[in-house]
């Protein structure tokens, strides 16, 4: 998707409109699959859809399933509402803003799930080695990098920031590309990174250091990441999204279960190499909703101001 089209997305999405535009609809009849497209992150976290791919578990349900890569939410969000995609994947608190803007988003699958490990999980908030900074509560005062303002990343460094004893309102967040995260840190753009793998393992093999596990500290098990889609396809179209949720189910306990597989996957769609991935702490691929850490990440959402209106969780959960 080319800067005018995301740009499009993005300003579409922040003004609660769906962007037009043609593309696939699910055709059904006799026994051809349906075609289905998804809007995907070409991130490590989406791994077991190209999994579920190569191995049939939606082809076996009647799903001719196509992979559309995209920069982000803002682009992907709209090309579900609009039809583009069927289904889309986005972290949970961007959907929250979603709909408690106004916009049918529906979710129909986990994502993924935090490790549960402090020290020990696919995100963390990043310092260089010779930071001052030793804990969440000194972030007070300092410039901290995000992949896009407003999401996940906010919301839990601020709830790591309070457990700390800190003031989140204190803490100045800038969007920075998660692959130019490093280097921001290491000239000093900024003095922490919510950085995620790849990037992170190998940040820390430098000598460098985490002061908090932000997904960690918002709940136990939490739900980070989730697949999408509309109010109305879930309504005209229910046998669908349920062969697609029982496929993704599958995809995700097979990648729980291989590892090494999961890792392998990640080189065909990304630009990381088997070297990368070799060492980088994978999230947990969970197969079922985590409903207690969404209602928490829902009320510090809130808390945080994102919120329009507090959501109701009965109508995003399928």
């Amino acid at each position: 998707m080319g800067p005018r089209r995301t740009a499009l997305a993005l300003s579409l999405l922040l003004g609660i409109t769906a962007c037009g535009g043609g593309g696939n609809t699910p055709e059904s009849g006799g026994s051809e699959a349906d075609r289905v497209t998804i809007g995907l992150i070409p991130i490590i976290d989406v791994a077991p859809i190209q999994l579920g791919i190569e191995r049939g578990f939606f082809a076996d349900r009647d799903i001719e399933l196509t992979v559309e890569f995209a920069q982000g939410g803002a682009a992907i969000v709209p090309a579900v509402m609009s039809g583009q995609y069927q289904f889309g994947f986005s972290n949970v608190v961007s959907m929250m803003v979603a709909r408690s803007q106004g916009l049918p988003v529906r979710l129909v699958g986990p994502g993924v799930r935090s490790t549960g490990e402090q020290g020990a999980d696919f995100n963390g908030v990043a310092v260089p080695a010779d930071s001052p900074i030793r804990s969440a509560a000194e972030l007070e005062g300092r410039t901290v990098g995000v992949n896009t303002l407003n999401n996940i990343c906010g919301v839990s460094i601020n709830e790591s920031v309070r457990k700390a004893g800190g003031d989140p309102a204190r803490v100045d967040y800038v969007e920075i590309p998660p692959p130019d995260m490093p280097a921001a840190l290491d000239t000093g753009q900024i003095d922490a990174t919510c950085m995620s793998e790849p990037f992170l393992s190998a940040y820390l093999a430098r000598g460098n250091r985490t002061v908090a596990s932000n997904y960690v500290d918002v709940a136990p098990d939490a739900d980070i990441a989730v697949y999408f889609g509309s109010e109305e396809l879930l309504r005209s179209d229910p046998d669908l999204v349920e062969r697609f949720t029982e496929a993704l189910a599958e995809s995700h306990a097979y990648a729980e279960e291989h590892p090494d597989e999961t890792r392998t996957v990640a080189t065909t769609y990304t630009q990381l190499t088997a070297e990368q991935l070799a060492g980088v702490t994978l999230p947990r691929f969970p197969t079922e909703f985590n409903r207690e850490s969404l209602e928490r990440i829902a009320e510090l959402a809130d808390e945080d101001g994102l919120l329009r209106e507090p959501i109701d969780l009965d109508e995003l959960l399928p």
